[in-house]
């Protein structure tokens, strides 16, 4: 049986709570709020602030982040302190908390998953972007999210493009216009990818690639309609979590695409 806790009383953290509840093999032993604790949350299970108090309340196998890149420095220090496996789909977080986590890991002989996207339809797309890099000169990336997206762009996004731009090993072609009437219309860029971000009410998580080539385009979409898409990569991540013995970073490699 594996013990999970759950960091974040959110809708994700929820969905995550209720999933691994549903699992035969899983049992949920606690809850992790680090942003600020809800005595509401509909939850029996043990309750912290400080993952350190929870984990040795509680000592679980694994913790599964959703929450925000602030709280995730001290979440990954208790990890290492106390052999907790980490599942992680928190964005924004630092190329420091990273790399500490990695080599955390590594030393420890702990299994961990760092992933932009949990949703397999999303993973699929970013290993098909990269493949279309390596034949056109010119692309761009718009992702749209919900209002409450707290950042942008997306951690899919800068992924998505970061990936695109190692396939092809050097920058894309990026359409600078002489003249814009609205400062930043054109996006941003990353290695030559413009990227645009979205934010709108009714909308979960989606993302179009676009390829420009001679006498043709390419377009890749994935569109999550509801957060239950992210639960299937989730489980496989904590189940795989429990036979590595080192920092997974993305889901490709989970799933056979490496």
């Amino acid at each position: 049986m594996i013990r999970v806790v759950i960091s974040g009383t959110g809708q994700m953290g929820t969905l995550v709570l209720d999933t691994v509840g549903g699992a035969e093999d899983m049992q949920p032993v606690g809850v992790l709020e680090p942003i600020a604790p809800k005595g509401d949350s509909h939850t029996v299970l043990a309750m912290h602030a400080d993952p350190n108090e929870l984990f040795e309340a509680t000592h679980p196998d694994v913790v599964v982040d959703f929450t925000n890149a602030e709280a995730t420095p001290a979440l990954v220090d208790a990890c290492l302190a106390h052999g907790v496996r980490p599942v992680i789909g928190t964005s924004g977080i630092t190329e420091e908390t990273l790399t500490k986590l990695r080599h955390g890991c590594a030393e420890q002989g702990l299994g961990g998953v760092v992933a932009a996207n949990f949703a397999i339809g999303a993973v699929m797309l970013m290993y098909m972007a990269r493949l279309g890099a390596r034949y056109f000169e010119s692309a761009e990336i718009i992702e749209l999210h919900h209002d409450g997206k707290v950042d942008a762009p997306s951690g899919t996004a800068l992924v998505t493009a970061q990936l695109m731009r190692e396939a092809r090993e050097h920058d894309f072609t990026h359409n600078e216009p002489e003249l814009t009437h609205i400062d930043d219309t054109r996006g941003g860029n990353l290695g030559g990818v413009g990227i645009h971000s979205v934010r709108l009410p009714g909308l979960v998580a989606h993302q179009e690639v676009i390829f420009g080539g001679q006498g043709q385009t390419l377009s890749l979409r994935h569109d999550s309609t509801g957060r239950d898409s992210f639960m299937p990569g989730v489980m496989l991540a904590i189940r795989e979590v429990m036979e590595r013995d080192h920092l997974v970073e993305g889901l490709d490699q989970l799933v056979g695409l490496t």
